[in-house]
């Protein structure tokens, strides 16, 4: 605690606020406090911290406060500072996406059902949000095949008849572009599509089967039968949806799981009774601080964009002393009724249990990903380490590879693993330029060679970093000119080739080659690492190639650059046009010139020994 720190110390007041704490004047974390002096001094008197703040704390250098009226003003004033400074130690959210929505707009004469990415006040009906676009786009697939409308985007009413579409003659439309059909009819129809939407089933079924039965008894079997077929589709729909309560809630329900060292909270969102979806957000370093704390700052969080909070909130367990004002300032931000709840037994309960069993599986799978990921990076190379009797670990790994065909367009690459993971803004390319041919002995060798003198230019800001380890892909002849290269160039890093036909590994020196087994993540390393160089210098050497099969007959014309060329072309619109134009219309081309016109008319009419 520097003289700074200690000064502030003894002047903080008791009154609810705002604290920033600083790292050499970046803000690193920003906290609200009913009591500033209690609050912002236990962090520099106590000694029982969890290791995220023993963390922060050490890098502390200053702190300024801002002063409110009240704990809700104080917790407004925070959401608004994280969300601009995004400070280091706080719960940072990644997730900016929209939750869709499904539309319906009722200014239309013939409504359609859209996907709508934000709620508007512009006089349409919307549903949701729906969790995903995918699941938006599920329902509409099923209210196409219950609810016969269109989904084209024409302006109706058209003048003049249309020609009916295929969804009218498969029963997906009623037809209305084409006159098959009333705007009462239709209207009728979208209004049992806005009750199934609010979870109406029964109702929508009843009206359904009184139709049904009346177009039966008008002799009418065709429509009684697709009447029945829409019955049988809502039901079936019906008993696949989970129930949770029976009357129509709108409920969102949080819940966290911790393990030490990082949490998952896990939010379930509850639309009429029944679940539509959820989602995880994985907070590091926050596996042990207090749950209440943790599970307060990502509410406020979760609901500083544009999310709109439901009607009533479920979680486990809040501190007391600020649910209260952030059961106001979800009141707020919902601009409505809206209550926090903790529930303890009942249908409210199970849903919170529910929702940390979410959590939990949410976090494993998370930190079995890690492990994989770790597995195949970091503990990959560590194991190629040990394998080739490395006592570091290598950080920076660089692969080469040499690609030509039959010695033409005679090129090389260089690709670089960081950590175990690719690093594609490090890769490069090389031509060739000491020799032409194939010989891929020499061009590994001058490749080699002008990688490592970049790493002692005299320039720093030329300068590349040695590698770690090098990778040849190649066998003992080949690693031998890449290390005589290295070597003459000044520079000494470990360094091994990858013979194809065994997958064997040969060290500088040593006869005897290294066998890895195919199961082990360092073999595997390896050959990501010489298939990525063999793909970049085989994409390479094709462009190359292509470039150079596209060669055009004017680039043979001395004088003639580009420009001329590209307005030659206009203006003629073909070699063979240019090939029988006279002197005058060549210079009539824009940009040329009497000598220009000459050479081209001397090159397209050659004179004959």
């Amino acid at each position: 605690m520097n003289e700074i720190i200690a000064q502030k110390l003894r002047l903080l007041p008791d009154s609810p606020g705002c604290y920033q704490m600083k790292e050499n004047g970046k803000i690193i974390y920003v906290g609200k406090a009913v009591n500033l002096k209690n609050r912002v001094r236990s962090y520099f008197h106590g000694h029982d911290h969890t290791p995220k703040v023993a963390a922060m704390v050490s890098h502390i250098t200053d702190f300024d406060i801002i002063l409110c009226r009240t704990n809700l003003e104080a917790l407004i004033l925070e959401c608004n500072l994280i969300k601009l400074h995004k400070p280091y130690y706080n719960i940072l959210l990644k997730d900016d996406k929209h939750y869709p929505y499904i539309r319906i707009n009722l200014n239309e004469p013939f409504p359609r059902v859209t996907l709508a990415r934000r709620q508007t006040a512009d006089g349409a009906k919307y549903f949701g949000p729906y969790i995903g676009a995918t699941a938006v786009r599920e329902v509409l697939e099923h209210l196409k095949k219950l609810f016969p409308l269109r989904t084209c985007s024409h302006h109706l009413p058209e003048h003049g008849p249309k020609r009916p579409c295929m969804n009218y003659e498969i029963g997906r439309c009623l037809g209305p572009c084409c006159g098959k059909c009333t705007e009462e009819e239709y209207r009728a129809v979208v209004r049992r599509v806005m009750a199934f939407l609010n979870g109406k089933y029964q109702d929508v079924t009843e009206e359904l089967d009184r139709e049904m039965r009346q177009a039966a008894k008008a002799l009418q079997f065709e429509k009684a039968a697709r009447l029945r077929d829409q019955i049988r589709d809502i039901q079936g729909l019906m008993q696949r949806q989970q129930a949770i309560q029976t009357s129509g809630v709108e409920q969102d329900v949080f819940a966290l799981a911790q393990d030490g060292l990082d949490a998952m909270a896990q939010v379930l969102y509850v639309r009429n009774g029944h679940i539509l979806g959820g989602d995880s957000f994985a907070l590091p370093r926050e596996g042990k601080e207090d749950p209440g704390e943790v599970l307060f700052d990502f509410i406020v969080q979760f609901y500083e964009g544009d999310r709109k909070p439901a009607r009533e909130i479920l979680c486990p367990g809040l501190p007391g002393e600020i649910s209260a004002d952030l059961e106001e300032w979800l009141r707020q931000r919902r601009g409505g009724a809206c209550s926090l709840t903790v529930p303890q037994r009942g249908d409210k309960r199970a849903l919170t249990l529910l929702a940390e069993k979410n959590a939990r599986d949410a976090l494993e799978k998370r930190n079995a990903k890690k492990q994989v990921q770790y597995e195949r990076t970091l503990g990959a190379a560590a194991e190629l380490a040990r394998a080739i009797g490395m006592e570091d670990v290598p950080r920076r790994i660089e692969g080469y590879d040499i690609s030509n065909t039959q010695g033409a367009q005679n090129v090389a690459s260089m690709v670089v693993f960081i950590d175990g993971a690719p690093a594609p803004k490090e890769y490069r390319h090389y031509r060739i330029k000491s020799f032409e041919g194939a010989n891929d002995f020499a061009a590994m060798n001058e490749v080699l060679g002008r990688r490592f003198r970049r790493c002692f230019a005299e320039d720093p800001k030329e300068r590349w970093p040695l590698p770690d380890l090098v990778l040849i892909d190649g066998g003992p002849e080949q690693l031998q000119f890449a290390r005589e290269a290295m070597l003459a160039a000044g520079a000494d890093v470990p360094m091994f080739g990858l013979a194809k036909r065994l997958e064997e590994i040969f060290l500088p020196g040593q006869e005897e080659s290294i066998l890895i087994d195919h199961h082990s993540p360092a073999l595997h390393l390896i050959q990501r690492i010489r298939d990525e160089a063999h793909r970049f210098a085989i994409t390479y050497h094709r462009s190359l190639r292509g470039k150079a099969g596209m060669h055009s007959a004017l680039e043979d014309i001395p004088g003639i650059g580009p420009a001329r060329r590209t307005a030659l072309l206009q203006f003629f619109k073909s070699v063979k046009a240019i090939r029988e134009a006279s002197m005058e219309e060549l210079k009539q081309v824009s940009g040329m010139n009497a000598a220009s016109a000459r050479a081209v008319y001397d090159w397209a009419h050659p004179r004959q020994e």
